[in-house]
């Protein structure tokens, strides 16, 4: 059934945009044919070629490095051979060494594994031809958002499908740790960082310098992720500044004269990692990366994952982005070779181009049935799913309707065509049994029952049990979360507000937004733009009236704004529960991990009681986006980074918590100037 409704060939978005299934030759070409097939990329116009080991070279004889290796051998009281050696084995550590007898072996171990995992793999042809052109003239940036392990193998799998230059992957370290396959990525171009650190002046040169030099030299495509960490709820994560600001300064500098920005969207119908993100969302330790951990993983390709999506964004020219938002001028006033931060008009120019590619990922990615069904049921009593049972036909009539909405809110569904509705919802279901299952024509939800056959299960296991399937469902609502965040947060401020004037409307918007622009990226400076989408989305769907100065709500329109204020209400009740624990602890000071375990200890208890009705307030995303939010709002202060120990101002936090429940009147909040970075 999981495969019943694949378009063999091509799928279109609403554009008629065309995605080609690059599998669909898959019984015609042998993997061994695939892997040794002739690789001949157009060359880069901007410079000569240059191997591996002379970017190396390039890298530790540059005029930067040479400049900040003499500082810290005074600071530090080294000599210079010293810290040159130093600068050597972070250099071994770190760089990749692309090879083309390697990227074959990787090509035909992915295309095998790749197969097995999915029934098709969609691309967009016109996003590759614009990036096989782009790739020959200017220095290329590949950002993909990152949603599992192998997002990064499924690109460099597509370009060199379709002769495109191979590029060069920013990952962490941890692979490194994988024997034998730490070496094989590292020669089909990876290049491994560690996390934290921005206080190793000595580590930071390197890596600035290498990326720097990748892209002055524009040795091959640079490709990083812009959220930093893969996302373990599935939906965008605020993007990481330093990786950009490394790419950026070349350009600021004058020493490129343009660099191309390419998004990339990368949509799964189901995605490998599922139970385990949502364990580690729970507080089970993430298992370290290793070649064994690898093999052990093996069973995977024993099921079904559905299609994956690819769609490669338009290239973006950082040239005309930046027009009259930087001023490149002061670059002059000092060597190019000398260390230099960036200043606050780079930065801004900077967080504000991260915060774009993210919007256009989410733009560029495809919401799948399951994703609607997904919505839908997490607004069901938990008892329905767990015991009752949701009708068959409830949840489909609801995601029909649902699917009607998301196309007045301009999101790219990836919907089977000349395929009757019921049996793509039937297909769905077939396909997510993981997660819910169909039994008597009602919805159940998966719950694992490994622990019951061993003992009896005592409520607060039966909760955590519970949550893990939740947990997975929460994450592919979260897929879709994009397409109706802005009505959703306008939604909500009328429920908060009970006003219809708009300019009341609006700052309460603003302050939902400052609140949970941890849980949603939003590009700052845009809020005004935003409630201004969000009314003409509304007004589309004749859920509100508009007018010069008003917002009102229609009798036609309850049914959207009640399901959108259902929408955010996870959100909303965890936030408050764990502002509730901050100000119901006798200490004013908490280090993060006591956080952790004191909220996952009260919101347990209080469903069991039945009086949270959310698992998502388990979530230990959830919770570091709390505190993070309360610290950019200055309720919440950071004293010690290396404990992660935070002072509370609980008058703050009660405030905040009154206006998110309207209580006292929302107002927009001034932000830690540091707070986003």
């Amino acid at each position: 059934m999981a495969n019943m409704y694949r378009v063999l060939d091509k799928v279109h978005l609403q554009d008629e945009e065309e995605f080609v299934d690059i599998l669909g030759d898959k019984s015609h070409c042998s993997d061994l044919r695939f892997a040794f097939r002739t690789f001949s990329p157009p060359p880069y116009k901007g410079a000569p070629a240059c191997s591996s080991a002379e970017l190396n070279q390039a890298v530790l004889e540059s005029q930067h490095l040479c400049y900040v290796i003499k500082e810290v051998a005074l600071e530090t009281g080294s000599s210079v051979e010293e810290v040159r050696d130093k600068v050597c084995r972070i250099m071994r550590e770190m760089s990749q060494n692309l090879q083309l007898r390697f990227i074959r072996l990787m090509g035909f171990t992915v295309r095998k594994v790749i197969k097995r995992l999915f029934s098709a793999v969609y691309v967009n042809m016109e996003g590759l031809q614009a990036l096989q052109q782009a790739a020959q003239e200017f220095p290329v940036i590949l950002m993909p958002n990152h949603r599992s392990y192998i997002d990064f193998l499924a690109i460099s799998y597509i370009l060199f499908n379709y002769d495109i230059p191979l590029p060069v992957i920013a990952a962490g370290i941890a692979l490194t740790g994988m024997k034998i396959v730490g070496e094989i990525l590292r020669r089909s171009g990876a290049f491994f960082i560690r996390r934290a650190i921005r206080s190793d002046k000595l580590y930071w040169a390197v890596l600035s310098e290498y990326v720097r030099t990748i892209v002055r030299k524009g040795f091959a495509p640079l490709e990083f992720f812009v959220e930093g960490l893969r996302s373990r709820t599935l939906k965008s994560l605020p993007p990481k500044l330093g990786m950009m600001n490394m790419i950026l300064e070349p350009f600021f500098k004058g020493e490129v004269y343009d660099i191309t920005l390419l998004p990339i969207s990368i949509s799964y119908e189901r995605v490998l990692e599922e139970s385990l993100l949502a364990h580690e969302l729970l507080g089970v330790p993430k298992p370290r990366e290793s070649t064994m951990g690898l093999l052990k993983a093996s069973k995977v390709l024993q099921e079904n994952y559905g299609c994956m999506h690819v769609n490669f964004g338009r290239p973006l020219s950082v040239r005309q982005l930046c027009e009259g938002k930087i001023n490149r001028c002061q670059y002059n006033l000092i060597p190019r070779d000398l260390p230099q931060e960036p200043n606050a008009e780079a930065q801004a120019c900077g967080s504000w181009l991260a915060h774009m590619i993210v919007r256009l990922q989410e733009e560029g990615a495809l919401t799948s049935p399951w994703s609607l069904m997904a919505c839908v049921l997490l607004q069901v009593p938990t008892t329905v799913l767990t015991e009752e049972g949701l009708q068959f036909h409830q949840l489909t009539e609801k995601t029909l309707w649902l699917r009607k909405l998301a196309l007045d809110f301009r999101a790219h569904l990836n919907w089977p065509e000349k395929v009757s509705d019921s049996d793509v919802m039937s297909s769905t279901m077939a396909l997510h049994q993981s997660v819910v299952y169909r039994k008597a024509g009602r919805v159940y939800l998966t719950q694992n029952n490994e622990l019951e056959r061993k003992h009896p299960i005592v409520p607060e296991e039966d909760v955590m049990r519970t949550a893990a399937a939740f947990l997975m469902l929460a994450s592919y609502r979260n897929q879709c979360l994009h397409v109706f965040v802005r009505p959703a947060l306008l939604a909500l401020a009328m429920s908060i507000r009970k006003s219809t004037k708009k300019d009341e409307l609006l700052t309460c918007f603003c302050f939902l937004q400052e609140v949970f622009s941890n849980e949603f990226v939003f590009i700052p400076g845009k809020s005004s733009q935003d409630f201004d989408e969000a009314c003409s989305l509304l007004h589309k769907c004749k859920a509100v009236h508009v007018s010069e100065g008003e917002v009102t709500d229609s009798d036609a329109g309850l049914e959207v704004l009640s399901f959108l204020q259902e929408l955010l209400k996870p959100f909303t009740e965890s936030y408050q529960l764990m502002f509730r624990f901050l100000c119901e602890e006798t200490d004013c000071v908490l280090r993060e991990k006591d956080f952790l375990s004191g909220v996952r200890t009260l919101a347990t208890k209080l469903i069991v009681s039945g009086e949270l009705h959310t698992y998502e307030a388990l979530s230990s995303d959830m919770q570091k986006n709390v505190l993070s939010s309360l610290r950019r709002l200055g309720a919440v202060t950071k004293i010690k980074i290396s404990e992660n120990e935070y002072k509370v101002n609980k008058s703050a936090v009660r405030r905040t918590g009154d206006m998110l429940a309207g209580r006292i009147l929302p107002h927009i909040v001034q932000a830690a100037p540091d707070a986003r970075m």
